[in-house]
């Protein structure tokens, strides 16, 4: 067993271990109600861990067992995320075609040039190349009618569900010092961060969050949104060892992900406030789809791998 697969298969057991800590302080939680009263708040964290625990499996078998199986997780879960963010957008027969470009060439061949490891690709064909070549195809058709908004929602899905959430997988394609072997933990780290932090905003949030920071898209707080990046940090440099940023970048990459990944969510809740919509979808129940769950990490993913490739990669 090489190093690398020694120290995910510590984080995953690590990990394990801290979400039975935190499904233990909610059945204690929840021991400590009276009868037949029902906290939602409590609830909702509840089925955010069960959920996570998925994610976790899901994540860390793929990382264990090797890049093809990362990059094909995330290939299935920016399908999945594409097919949830278009459902909710107006098309018309015109953009069918464009359409079938998106999921079946421009998904493929975003997940393709990942995997061949051509960042000089995979970092602009989709804001550049797949952002000219559609609208081309859609105007084709000759149908001007919302012409403008069918447009922006297909490059916004895009960006989004493929581009943003195939920088998660495209951290393995950064060496340092010509070793790029380690790159995976990255991922794990990415997703920690950003996930955990998120999830201790939630619970901090609604326990001591007084001011909100955008009332009428969702209830987050300023103070839940400083315990939640808090928590990160600290979260960043416990597991700064799977990193090459050292214990205090690790701190500062951790804090930047999980801020820019919480912001990321009230930008996702503002579409779905406009789409006068709960959840992206029914996945998974009463935690919505593949969206809501991966919103903090898609928002964060290309910070976290540019700042990444910048700073530390050879």
């Amino acid at each position: 067993m090489t190093t690398t697969t020694s120290d995910l298969v510590l984080l995953f057991l690590g990990v394990l271990a801290i979400l039975l800590a935190l499904t233990t302080l909610g059945e204690v939680l929840r021991a400590r109600q009276g009868m037949g009263e029902d906290n939602p708040v409590l609830e909702t964290y509840m089925t955010r861990v069960h959920s996570w625990w998925g994610i976790v499996l899901l994540v860390g078998l793929a990382l264990i067992t090797g890049r093809v199986a990362v990059i094909i997780l995330f290939l299935f879960a920016s399908f999945a995320a594409l097919r949830e963010f278009l459902t909710l957008t107006a098309k018309r027969q015109a953009d069918h075609k464009s359409l079938a470009l998106a999921f079946f060439a421009v998904l493929p061949l975003q997940y393709l040039f990942v995997w061949m490891g051509w960042e000089g690709l995979f970092t602009v064909f989709i804001p550049v190349y797949a952002f000219l070549l559609l609208p081309i195809v859609s105007a084709l058709r000759g149908d001007a009618n919302r012409y403008l908004i069918r447009v922006a929602e297909t490059q916004w899905a895009l960006m989004i569900s493929v581009f943003c959430l195939s920088h998660v997988p495209a951290l393995m394609t950064i060496s340092f010092d010509g070793v790029n072997d380690r790159s995976v933990l990255l991922i794990g780290f990415l997703v920690l961060v950003v996930q955990f932090g998120d999830l201790l905003e939630y619970f901090f949030g609604r326990r001591i969050g007084k001011t909100k920071i955008a009332p009428g898209l969702s209830p987050k707080t300023w103070e839940g949104l400083a315990c939640g990046v808090g928590s990160a940090v600290l979260i960043g440099a416990l597991l700064s060892w799977i990193t090459p940023f050292g214990v205090f970048g690790a701190m500062a990459m951790a804090g930047i992900a999980s801020l820019v990944g919480m912001f990321g969510n009230l930008v996702f809740a503002a579409i779905k406030r406009d789409r006068g919509v709960k959840d992206w979808s029914h996945l998974i129940p009463g935690q919505g789809g593949f969206v809501d769950q991966l919103d903090s990490v898609v928002f964060a993913a290309p910070i976290f791998y540019h700042l990444t490739q910048f700073f530390w990669g050879s």
